[in-house]
């Protein structure tokens, strides 16, 4: 695994962070014993992008319903104060397509970490919640690029 790390930490750039952790880095972790003491390692390296690949390992689990949102939190908590965009679009990211399976488990971490949540985290995170879960985070019931797509089409 250090191998793999010391190829997120020569990452030119997201995209090659991103393939690296929802691909080849959650591959080889699996869901085994050692992803919760890696990633929570992970998640407090200096390295934005050993820590952002902290945050999207489980990725492609959460998305499929699966996966441990108590890590993810537990991990993302912490970062909600960094001012790294990269790091902030990544926590929003994941809590929007956990929004699709496990509304209510986005929702709750929003309003926990309310105060403490950037704008980009929580216009991502929230995307894709119910209108009433939205009203709850004190967010317009339909989203802003809803309402556009909607003018776009006519509607």
């Amino acid at each position: 695994m250090p191998w793999l790390i010391g190829l997120v930490r020569a990452s030119p750039g997201w995209a090659h962070v991103d393939w690296l952790a929802t691909s080849v880095i959650a591959s080889a972790l699996g869901d085994g014993p050692g992803l919760r003491r890696r990633v929570r390692a992970w998640a407090r390296d200096r390295d934005v992008w050993v820590r952002r690949t902290a945050l999207l390992v489980q990725h492609d689990a959460l998305r499929r319903g699966e996966g441990d949102f108590a890590l993810f939190a537990e991990i993302a908590a912490p970062m909600l104060g960094e001012r790294e965009f990269w790091i902030r679009k990544a926590i929003g990211w994941v809590l929007r397509e956990v929004s699709k399976k496990r509304p209510a488990l986005v929702r709750d971490f929003l309003l926990e970490h309310r105060e403490r949540v950037s704008g980009l985290t929580l216009s991502e995170g929230a995307k894709y919640l119910p209108a009433a879960m939205r009203r709850e985070l004190g967010l317009a019931p339909v989203p802003a690029w809803s309402r556009r797509e909607e003018a776009r089409a006519g509607g």
